[in-house]
């Protein structure tokens, strides 16, 4: 019998995630002109990351052609949106246990304001869509003269 360390947390943790996700749900998130987002059936996994080259979004999509997916740059916010068919072969099928969801999905993220939108690059392989953010250039340091009284 294997001992499991007991995390006094993990069921607040828990818990705090399934509040959120009935708010996610109940309350649709609008855009910063006031746009509302269009409710969905599942929300994909992503992860954000940055190396030397620049920032990276990675968002599992597994089951999705690549032509259902799209990304979008609007006043900053990066939206990534697109759909998961059901299979039609599974549509008179009698379920045991169904726990892959197909339909809508959507993702927002903020981006930074020195983020060239034309410079985002988007892959898609193995279910699997990285999106590319190079780094923006650093303003060099200027020396500015100052005249003292």
């Amino acid at each position: 019998m294997a001992i499991i360390k007991w995390d006094p947390f993990g069921d607040i943790a828990t818990l705090q995630d399934r509040i959120n996700k009935l708010f996610e749900d109940s309350f649709p998130q609008q855009l910063a002109d006031g746009e509302t987002l269009p409710s969905c059936a599942w929300t994909p996994h992503t992860d954000i990351y940055e190396n030397d080259r620049g920032f990276f979004v990675a968002v599992d999509l597994p089951g999705v052609k690549k032509e259902d997916v799209t990304v979008e740059v609007k006043n900053n916010v990066m939206t990534i949106s697109g759909k998961r068919s059901a299979d039609p072969a599974c549509q008179t099928t009698n379920y045991y246990r169904r726990e892959r969801i197909c339909g809508k999905f959507y993702r927002t993220f903020s981006l930074h304001a020195m983020i060239a939108p034309e410079d985002i690059k988007a892959t898609f392989k193995n279910g699997v869509l990285i999106i590319e953010m190079p780094r923006p250039a650093a303003d060099p340091p200027r020396q500015i003269s100052v005249d003292i009284e």
